[in-house]
């Protein structure tokens, strides 16, 4: 033992003067880590110090000198050089192998340059020089390592000597080996193409070498050589070098059998586990295979012997055939490695193994049989799960993305569509955040509010709110730091939102409806019937809109337009007004808001949907008259009821006189209420009347769509509501002034721009928007070609009354009158298809110089000059014309007659409403 220390001194002080002669820096504190497992180096370097770095290692032959570790070598001279399944840069060395300095057979030490560079070229690279020390003596008689890249077998050669008398007779028992050289070794290779003898330089040349120390002869072969054979033993595919090796000196004649077979396969892959099965008995190996036994089998795990490898779920068995070390995916020891493959992302386990077989036959004593196996499953995709954690009682998504390996990390994120990094989600106010889960994996959990404005939101059903997340995942997998995207859509959906209950109310001439407006444009809109109750529809049917900060106030008058009369009599009327609340990508109705009130009304009437109209008369003469005498133009109609002031008629379009004409895309149905004058006989003839003239003219208008059918008045289920709308015009000395200036034969059209050729129907909606004129023709039907129109005086005010207020002239004495408000432009006449007569027509283009949202009508009296050959003749009153003057007909007196026409209303509407 005292040698065997005095012989390690040495070398350590060999060493150590070495390196103070070279010059080598001391690698730096837990770069390197070696150790001597069984007889083999083994040494680590630290991957995390070598990142961003280039490294080489060189062998330090104390004689030669630094030599540079490459594949050819590292086969030949009993070098690996690979990674741990950590990624680590593995050096593993036999103590047999090239350049290794050995004392006896039991000490053994070799010296590896690490060079370190920032350049691929090496370029200033540092040198770090650092030996490696084995003591190993415990030999088997035979020992075989299956390296990664070589086979390896050494066998002991303390044979007894042969004695001199016996030296012819064991030459002629071997005849082949007459041939061996004197003092050389050879090597003898059986393989399926024949018998190969060559002397160990030539060996060397094929890639085998082939050595003796004081008290073994090795040889090293290389996987799959020339003379090497593949064989099926025991379902394992066996690579196997059949060799003899010989020395021949003077009475000795050594033959050494140095077959070595190593497994190139054997192993199989579940889902859970991998398998790795080496023969029990290898036939080559062993000759007398009834004299084989089993001594010891162990395992091991990164070099290291696992004593009891159930702790740690390793199973390991063996039978007469096979050796079996079962590991399960995932177990300590291995390492799953994220990656990624067609796109997809999946794991490996690799984990380092080696096998150590002893055993025993008659002719070979102990056999140590070693195999160490790098084994890597196959890629296995694993399919990333998002699990909906979500919380809808805090209005927050909380999604779990997994599950991950350490190597996985989070690197971006896009929430619908948006791209964020982490530091920007974050900053926005997205919580992401990685959580550990069993087995050594993760998850990725984002947070994000529902009121987030990048979650998408869809009002669904009734009451509820579909809230979803768009998410898009960037990931950096696996230490190759592979950029992977995955999506996920998540969705939500609680009752969040609250339907709006109107209420209704009324007055003496209106109904109200007080909506709420949360909601409103957002997730339904109000409509009439099928049309969409806008800004549009409220002008042009007269309601009224205001709002405040929680409510739209609705008013409806009693007689406008989608008011439905559910009773009428002559004391009160019952009316209702509906508006339908509805989805706005839907159209869904979800609820109806209605009010309905009784009304007491002394003049009205309503045009049914069945074709019946209701009629209350009011009286208006001076002195009054029997309202119970008032009768249809069918006299047999009388009222149903009345009183002093009032008579209520009530009758079909079908009966008591009603007549019908078309008008534009409207049916008007007209009859008439008058009273029929009492005559009193007086002393003499002719009899004469107390009682004044009394007419209304009844009219109701329908679209031209709707028909009768079987004495029901039925319209078009998409037009609502379907009562018609009325008007009354009396004529009685109470409007005696106003018929006087009606007694002209005049009409009045708005045309649709300064062509006058194409003109707005009657009862239709005219829109202009404030900028825009409105085109005004006022005509005589007249057929005297020499009587001349003249627009007397013109005005504008909000109503059809004739009186009322306030009003804007436009025109005063036939001259146009640049006002604040409105302002007047006369076009001029000419001939044309419709004009054969420019004397009939006056045409004027009014506009609006206040942007004010309203409804405006335009009101004429007009004058008509015209010749006579009865008067005398003379000038018309001054007026302006186009020669400023009116000139008298030569010889005749102008007969002037005045009369009154009405157009509108206009709505002058905001720009942007459609």
């Amino acid at each position: 033992m005292e040698s065997v220390g005095y012989s390690l001194c040495r070398i350590w002080l060999f060493f150590l003067l070495f390196w103070l002669v070279q010059g080598r820096q001391m690698a730096p504190p837990g770069f390197v880590e070696s150790t001597c497992r069984s007889r083999i180096f083994w040494m680590k370097l630290n991957k995390h110090l070598l990142q961003g770095k280039f490294f080489q290692l060189e062998i330090n032959d104390p004689y030669a000198g630094p030599i540079l570790l490459d594949e050819k070598l590292a086969s030949r001279c009993g070098y690996v050089l690979s990674e741990d399944v950590w990624g680590n840069p593995v050096f593993r060395a036999s103590v047999l192998g090239c350049h290794v300095t050995n004392e006896a057979d039991e000490l053994f030490s070799l010296t590896v340059n690490i060079k370190v560079s920032s350049f691929s070229s090496m370029r200033a690279a540092v040198t770090y020089t650092y030996p490696m020390y084995c003591s190993y003596s415990s030999w088997a008689s035979r020992e075989i390592v299956c390296e990664e890249n070589y086979m390896e077998v050494s066998v002991k050669t303390d044979v007894p000597a042969v004695s001199n008398d016996y030296t012819v007779a064991w030459m002629s028992v071997l005849p082949e080996t007459q041939n061996v050289a004197y003092q050389l070794w050879q090597l003898m290779f059986v393989s399926p193409s024949g018998r190969k003898r060559i002397t160990v330089s030539d060996a060397g040349k094929l890639g085998y070498s082939f050595n003796n120390t004081l008290s073994r002869v090795y040889l090293r072969a290389p996987y799959h050589s020339n003379e090497s054979d593949v064989s099926l033993v025991s379902g394992v595919n066996m690579n196997m070098v059949t060799s003899t090796s010989m020395y021949r000196q003077r009475w000795l004649l050594l033959l050494i059998d140095t077959t070595v077979s190593c497994p190139v396969d054997g192993t199989s892959f579940t889902d859970t586990a991998l398998t790795w099965t080496v023969p029990s008995v290898i036939p080559t190996l062993v000759v007398q295979e009834s004299t084989f036994m089993s001594k010891n089998i162990l395992m091991g795990v990164d070099g290291q012997v696992i004593v009891n490898p159930e702790e740690k779920n390793y199973l390991l068995e063996h039978n007469e055939t096979h050796i079996g070390i079962t590991i399960p995916i995932g177990a300590e020891g291995g390492q799953l490695k994220s990656s990624i493959s067609g796109g997809v992302y999946g794991v490996t386990y690799s984990i380092d193994l080696f096998l150590e077989h002893t055993w025993t036959v008659a002719d070979w004593q102990t056999t140590k049989y070693t195999v160490i196996r790098s084994i890597t499953t196959p890629f296995m995709p694993q399919i990333p799960t998002v699990t909906n954690n979500t919380l809808p009682e805090e209005r927050l998504f909380n999604i779990a993305f997994g599950h991950f390996l350490p190597d996985v990390s989070l690197v971006a994120i896009a929430i619908g569509n948006v791209p964020f990094t982490l530091r920007e989600a974050q900053h926005h106010g997205f919580r992401i955040y990685e959580t550990p889960i069993s087995n050594r994996m993760k998850e990725f959990i984002l947070e994000v509010s529902f009121d987030d404005p990048y979650v998408l939101k869809e009002y669904v059903n009734r009451n509820e709110t579909k809230y979803t997340l768009l998410v898009n995942y960037t990931l950096s997998v696996g230490p190759e730091m592979t950029l992977w995207y995955h999506s996920a859509e998540v969705e939500c959906v609680i009752a969040d939102i609250e339907l709006p209950e109107a209420v209704g109310y009324c007055d003496e001439e209106n109904l109200y409806l007080a909506i709420p407006t949360f909601g409103l444009h957002q997730y339904w809109n109000l409509y009439l019937g099928n049309k969409l109750l806008n800004r549009l529809i409220v002008l042009t049917n007269g309601y009224l809109a205001a709002t405040n900060s929680t409510h739209l106030i609705l008013q409806i008058p009693l007689f406008a337009t989608g008011v439905i009369y559910e009773d009428v009599s002559f004391q009160k009327i019952k009316a209702r007004f509906d508006v339908a609340l509805r989805k706005v990508r839907t159209m869904e109705t979800l609820q109806m808001f209605s009010v309905s009130c009784n009304f007491n009304s002394s003049a009205f009437i309503i045009c049914h949907p069945d074709g019946t109209i209701s009629v209350s008369a009011q009286m208006k003469t001076v002195p009054a008259i029997d309202m119970s005498k008032t009768k249809l133009r069918d006299s047999s109609c009388k009222p149903r009821e009345y009183n002093e002031g009032h008579a209520f008629f009530k009758f079909h379009i079908t009966t008591c006189g009603t007549s019908a004409r078309f008008e534009g895309d409207y049916i008007v149905y007209e009859n008439e209420i008058s009273y029929e004058k009492e005559t009193l006989p007086g002393q003499s003839v002719p009899t004469i009347t107390r009682d004044p003239d009394y007419r209304l003219t009844v009219s109701c208008y329908y679209r031209a769509k709707e028909t009768l059918v079987l004495g029901a008045f039925t319209s078009d289920p998409s037009t609502s509501p379907h009562f018609g709308s009325g008007t009354m015009v009396a004529r009685s000395n109470t409007v005696a002034y106003r018929r006087t200036r009606q007694a002209l034969n005049v009409i009045s059209r708005v045309s649709k721009d300064d062509s006058f050729v194409e003109f707005y129907e009657p009862n239709v909606a005219i829109l202009k928007r404030p900028v825009e004129p409105v085109f005004l023709e006022v005509e005589l039907k007249d057929e005297n070609p020499d009587a001349e129109l003249y627009l007397e005086n013109c005005w504008v005010t909000g109503s059809l009354d004739f009186n009322s207020t306030p009003r804007w002239n436009i025109t005063v004495d036939g001259c146009e009158i640049k006002g604040s408000v409105y302002i007047a432009e006369v076009c001029p006449v000419a001939v044309g298809p419709r004009v054969r007569h420019p004397s009939h027509f006056k045409r004027l283009a009014v506009r609006t110089l206040a942007h004010q949202l309203e409804q405006m009508y335009v009101h004429c009296l007009v004058t008509v000059c015209s010749p006579t050959s009865i008067l005398p003749a003379g000038p018309c009153r001054g007026q302006c014309s186009s020669s400023k003057e009116r000139k008298a007909f030569p010889g005749h007196r102008a007969a002037n007659l005045q009369g009154y026409v009405l157009a509108g209303p206009v709505w002058i509407v905001d720009p942007e409403l459609r």
